[in-house]
């Protein structure tokens, strides 16, 4: 299951095209397609807003406070100010509530950080939310291994075939019961959550604030879903993952029952590993609506602990483009390989040319003396 997250809903421009069947040789050069490629990528639209350091820099009020330099990077195409937005830099605050998971659970403390950004231009769909997460090895030997197929798949594994498994070091509780679903990946789930971008002080409208409503549905690929049924448990014969019990206090009940992991897409896309330690993960997508040039705030739940590992996590707000979505690595990756062989192409020249190799000349001075030799006769 290691594959690296990528875009997972790139655009097929010729899917409705009705002169895709018309083929025509062009009189252009091979390279133009990858320099029309590049520019389609270069067109990606996105802001990324690093909040790792909510918890610990934003102050726990009412009030928003700017956000340090360096968190946050943006690409759109226009520069400067627009009229649409109030020009004012990114800002952050966080609050402390009370969220009940199940209502005979009691209230837990939930920090909420809350974030202001700017959309300088019209995003038009598919807009999508992504987090990005660094520093975190999903593609570590042991992690990938770390899960149960079977008890994906909805099948009641014993704890004896559990204890037996794959799932090291999370397999059995305490008590000898099998985590559902068990191993390093689910446990260490990502469990921030991220509310509808609010789109605040809708310029000319009567409307005050307006939800930009981004679905969870539809985040998974259609291929992962297919892994996932769902469980044939008896409740009482599983435990909840350590790190899953803020939400299952009591444990898997009639009550507070076990995830339905054929429907948890978000649990779906975090299963899928990543294959470099920097990557970003789908939470959520519109694909029918404009995300308006505003200025706008989303409320985050935060409560995956990536100080403990020396990481950094991000929301991202992306667009994407018939090449897919913004991703420099391999075209960096390509192009510094690229200057890397020419390099050595021409120090190996040179240095032929300066220092013929001994094989060639002992060639030389034997080919010389034949040549000698045929004269004398």
């Amino acid at each position: 299951m290691s594959q690296t997250q990528t875009h997972t809903e790139s655009v097929d421009g010729d899917e409705h095209d009705p002169d895709v069947q018309k083929k025509t040789k062009s009189r252009r050069p091979a390279s133009t397609l990858q320099i029309s490629s590049a520019q389609k990528w270069n067109t990606v639209q996105e802001i990324i807003i690093d909040y790792s350091d909510c918890r610990s820099q934003a102050p726990n009020s009412s009030t928003f406070v700017p956000i340090p330099g360096g968190a946050v990077t943006s690409t759109f195409k226009g520069t400067g100010s627009a009229p649409c937005v109030n020009n004012v830099a990114p800002q952050w605050k966080q609050t402390t509530t009370q969220k009940q998971y199940w209502p005979n659970t009691d209230p837990v403390d939930t920090q909420v950080c809350s974030v202001t950004f700017n959309i300088p231009e019209d995003l038009h769909p598919p807009v999508y939310m992504y987090y990005r997460l660094t520093n975190f090895y999903q593609n570590h030997r042991r992690y990938v291994k770390s899960l149960d197929t079977n008890q994906l798949k909805g099948d009641a594994v014993p704890a004896s075939t559990v204890k037996g498994g794959s799932c090291d070091p999370l397999r059995l509780s305490p008590d000898g019961k099998p985590y559902y679903p068990c191993g390093l990946i689910a446990n260490s789930q990502f469990n921030d959550t991220f509310t509808s971008p609010l789109q605040l002080n809708v310029h000319q409208s009567t409307q005050q604030n307006r939800t930009y409503n981004m679905t969870e549905k539809g985040i998974a690929w259609s291929t992962d879903k297919e892994l996932y049924k769902k469980t044939k448990y008896n409740l009482a014969d599983i435990a909840v993952p350590p790190n899953w019990h803020l939400r299952w206090q009591n444990g898997y009940t009639a009550d507070n029952p076990p995830p339905a992991l054929h429907d948890d897409e978000a649990f779906q896309v975090w299963m899928r590993t990543a294959g470099l330690p920097a990557f970003s993960k789908l939470a959520k997508k519109n694909e029918n609506e404009t995300m308006q040039c505003s200025s706008y705030q989303v409320d985050i739940e935060d409560n995956f602990p990536v100080t403990l590992y020396g990481g950094t996590k991000s929301i991202v707000i992306s667009t994407a483009t018939v090449m897919g979505g913004k991703n420099p690595f391999l075209g960096i990756a390509y192009v510094a390989v690229g200057g890397i062989c020419i390099v050595l192409g021409a120090l190996f020249t040179v240095t032929h040319l300066i220092r013929p190799s001994p094989a060639l000349q002992l060639q030389a001075v034997s080919n010389d003396r034949a040549m000698t030799t045929l004269d004398a006769n």
